[in-house]
């Protein structure tokens, strides 16, 4: 099969309807996001805003206007019960595919997923990189816990629920338990055959916007089966009509805007989204769940 690479930037409406019909796609994926948590929450609201949400609206509706025969979204766990920038524009993203859906013929899916394993950007490459330069090794907080998932696991589950979801629907996949990063960096030290008196691990503090846990679900989200067990379907909220024109004409039109005016927006818009700094003190960027509910679990890694 030919690759074919075409630069452009995902909030140009012109360039993608472009691509679009050069190539003439049945499926398109899409997963251009500014993902970074710190760097969204602090001088970059409005960009995660303009990015991660405008840039879902254009690439949805241009797929509409092309025929396309499916649109698969990538979201997120930190979509659910957002506490920063980065998760509630992923949750507004996914409402903007639920407001797409109600006026094109191209099926919009969404599928929600945590972490994966060796991904650009994730922990065990960067834990490679500080136990091959001698350490420290950086955790945030000594019971912070993510959701984490093989490349191959990630890649079979999405194009599954692309093969047999519904328009409209928000499918999540089963992560399985949370993993301990304390303890992930203390079996990777071991695997390299070394010793945390040899390589220490260092505690830097929960960063601006980060949980100590993320969550898939949404209590007010019942979950429905699908007939793959790793598959579910989030009934999601119905989403207000207006509110895909109120998005679209404030990024339009509207001069860019500050972080505090960011976050105003995105609590007027997502349901459930309380920023981290609203929150009691102490309880910065924890999710309103007791860390000692949540169950844990360890990550076995392979021997080289």
């Amino acid at each position: 099969m030919e690759t074919l690479p075409l630069v452009g930037d995902v909030k140009d409406f012109r360039r993608v309807e472009q691509a679009l019909s050069q190539t003439r796609p049945a499926l398109v994926f899409h997963a251009a996001a500014y993902k970074h948590v710190p760097l969204m929450e602090e001088h970059n609201a409005w960009q995660a805003i303009v990015n991660n949400v405008y840039g879902t609206y254009v690439l949805a509706t241009a797929c509409g206007r092309a025929g396309v025969q499916r649109f698969v979204m990538v979201s997120s766990d930190k979509a659910v019960n957002p506490v920063n920038v980065m998760g509630a524009s992923k949750r507004l993203a996914e409402m903007v595919c639920q407001a797409v859906q109600a006026s094109i013929g191209t099926a919009i899916l969404v599928v929600r997923f945590g972490n994966v394993l060796g991904s650009a950007g994730s922990v065990i490459p960067k834990f490679a990189e500080q136990i091959a330069r001698g350490g420290p090794l950086t955790v945030t907080h000594p019971d912070v816990t993510r959701y984490f998932m093989s490349i191959p696991e990630a890649a079979q589950l999405v194009l599954q629920a692309a093969a047999m979801g519904q328009p409209g629907q928000i499918y999540v996949l089963e992560m399985g338990r949370q993993v301990r990063i304390a303890e992930l960096a203390r079996n990777m030290i071991r695997l390299s055959g070394l010793t945390e008196d040899q390589v220490r691990i260092e505690f830097t503090g929960l960063r601006p916007g980060e949980k100590l846990y993320e969550e898939t679900i949404d209590a007010a989200e019942p979950l429905l089966p699908t007939p793959h067990p790793k598959l579910h379907v989030a009934q999601a909220c119905d989403v207000d009509p207006s509110l895909l024109a109120d998005v679209v004409r404030i990024v339009e039109s509207g001069p860019p805007l500050s972080d505090p005016q960011s976050r105003e927006l995105l609590m007027r818009w997502v349901p459930g989204y309380r920023p981290a700094d609203t929150k009691a003190p102490g309880t910065a960027a924890v999710s309103s769940a007791t860390t000692s509910s949540v169950p844990v679990d360890t990550i076995t890694l392979p021997t080289a």
